[in-house]
C-alpha cells in the first residue's frame, strides 16, 4: 500500500500539472506570505512588551479574512488557508501573551 501511495506521489510531481502549479501564483502567493506566521512564532520567544496590540488585532482580522478568501476561491487553495491558518493561531497567541503582560503590570501598579 505505502509503495503504491509512493508512486503515485512521484508520478504526481513529475507531471506536467503540478510543473504548472509550481508556476502559479496559486503556490508562490502563499509561499511569500509564509513570512508573516514564521516572524508570529519567532516573536513569541521575546518579551510581551514589543508586542503591538493593533498590529495583532490588524493580522489577525487580515487571516481571518485571507482563510476565507483561501477557502472559496476555485480551486481552494489550502497552503494559502494552512498559511492564514498558522499566522490566525500565532497572533492569537501573541494577543493573549499581550492581554496577560498588561493585566499583571496593572496589578503590580495597583500594589504600590
Amino acid at each position: 500500500m505505502a509503495g503504491v501511495l509512493a508512486r503515485k506521489a512521484v508520478d504526481y510531481v513529475k507531471s506536467k500539472e503540478f510543473r504548472e502549479y509550481l508556476m502559479s501564483t496559486h503556490f508562490w502567493g502563499p509561499v511569500a506570505n509564509w513570512g508573516l506566521p514564521i516572524a508570529a512564532l519567532n516573536d513569541m520567544k521575546k518579551s510581551p512588551e514589543i508586542i503591538s496590540g493593533r498590529m495583532t488585532f490588524a493580522l489577525t482580522c487580515y487571516s481571518l479574512l485571507f482563510m476565507r478568501f483561501a477557502y472559496k476561491v476555485q480551486p481552494r487553495n489550502w497552503l494559502l488557508f494552512a498559511c492564514h491558518l498558522t499566522n490566525e493561531c500565532a497572533q492569537l497567541v501573541q494577543g493573549t501573551r499581550l492581554i496577560k503582560y498588561k493585566m499583571s503590570k496593572k496589578e503590580e501598579s495597583e500594589q504600590k
